[in-house]
């Protein structure tokens, strides 16, 4: 498998046994996406998601964010910045519970700015 531009993975030789499309796992449970941050781990990559917290008291929101961990197949061509979407499965390792279903590259230079989804 490999990824082609639409994001979704093609013919890739090697076999990847956490891989969604190749692999022994299957998807269950949420279905998020999130902005790439890391790649610097071996086929895992860090996830950042930002979101708006309601504070009653002052009728106001602020940023917050969670970081997430995520395998990724080698069929995906990932690089920081881009956005992924990544789908619920069985614990791969410690950390790592999510595994890579599509990657949307990151189109421009754009400035750092926050997205609520």
């Amino acid at each position: 498998m490999c990824c082609n531009a639409s994001g979704q993975p093609t013919n890739y030789s090697p076999i990847d046994k956490k891989c969604p499309f190749t692999g022994l796992v299957s998807i269950r449970g949420r279905i998020l996406t999130g902005t790439v941050v890391s790649t610097k781990m071996h086929r895992t990559l860090i996830i950042r998601r930002e979101y708006l917290h309601f504070i009653p008291k002052y009728s106001r929101y602020e940023k917050r964010h969670k970081n997430l961990a995520a395998h990724v197949s080698p069929a995906f061509r990932v690089e920081e910045g881009d956005q992924v979407t990544v789908g619920q499965c069985r614990p791969l390792s410690k950390t790592v519970r999510f595994n890579v279903l599509r990657v949307l590259p990151r189109t421009g230079k754009a400035v750092k700015k926050f997205s609520k989804f």
